[in-house]
């Protein structure tokens, strides 16, 4: 029960996946969350545990307040949840906003804070009960520097800066940290598809001259989930390569 446990909400492939290797390596017993990808989730995992980690699967559509329930009370029998890494990819509808419905936007809002919200709520009750957590949130640089066709997106995630903002000020008493790591372009499943033209341009524009990988983001999320972040709390750190300069 001493050891810390770590949920990454879909942790199976990319940034999620990165994360979780990190934070094992950190020391944490990590909980690996998927919806569909049960062989590549279980293959993490033995990665991890022949690394000298340790690590388990859990199938649990975060959208759904029952699975997330059942996943919560999976990790209660090790202790319950030390540091959350909100994760899961919640698929939107890239239209323009002339072109978009409320029903296409909405759903993208209600999807990525309702998973957010509930899956933050679960773990700071084990986490305020050890007076220790971390939460953190992945967003994107899309939620500060716009782009055609993401306005959904963009504004879900925004809505999400603005959450962890909120925990930050009302669970720092508690030694809860609430910390926003952003993304930009990331080699990942999700971007394999992009044209080349389209990376080759980011890249030019990035001051360190490439595209992230999701180790990148890791490294921050691995920092943040460490006892050497506590007093890091409400913070939006775009990991992008100086692409986005707030």
């Amino acid at each position: 029960m001493s050891k810390r446990n770590a949920l990454i909400t879909g942790g199976a492939r990319g940034i999620g996946a990165a994360s979780a290797k990190a934070l094992a390596a950190e020391g944490y017993r990590v909980f690996i969350n998927y919806v569909n990808s049960t062989g590549v989730a279980e293959q993490l995992a033995r990665e991890i545990e022949a690394a000298g980690g340790e690590a388990f699967t859990i199938k649990a559509d975060v959208r759904d307040d029952a699975q997330l329930a059942a996943m919560f009370a999976q990790i209660d029998e090790h202790g319950g949840v030390d540091a959350l890494v909100s994760n899961a990819n919640m698929n939107f509808v890239p239209k323009p906003f002339m072109e978009q419905t409320w029903d296409e936007f909405s759903q993208k809002l209600n999807d990525e804070m309702h998973a957010a919200y509930q899956t933050a709520q679960l773990a700071a009750k084990s986490m305020k009960a050890k007076q220790f957590g971390r939460l953190i949130f992945i967003s994107s640089t899309l939620s500060e520097a716009p782009a055609p066709n993401f306005i959904a997106h963009g504004t879900a995630k925004g809505a999400l800066d603005s959450f962890n903002k909120y925990l930050a000020q009302e669970l720092g008493p508690f030694g809860i940290t609430a910390n926003v790591v952003a993304p930009g372009l990331v080699e990942t499943d999700a971007t394999k598809d992009a044209p080349d033209e389209f990376k080759e341009m980011i890249r030019q524009f990035t001051p360190t001259q490439k595209i992230a990988q999701p180790e990148d983001v890791a490294n921050t999320v691995r920092y943040l989930a460490s006892e050497n972040s506590g007093h890091i709390t409400g913070t939006y750190n775009p990991v992008c390569g100086g692409a986005y300069l707030p």
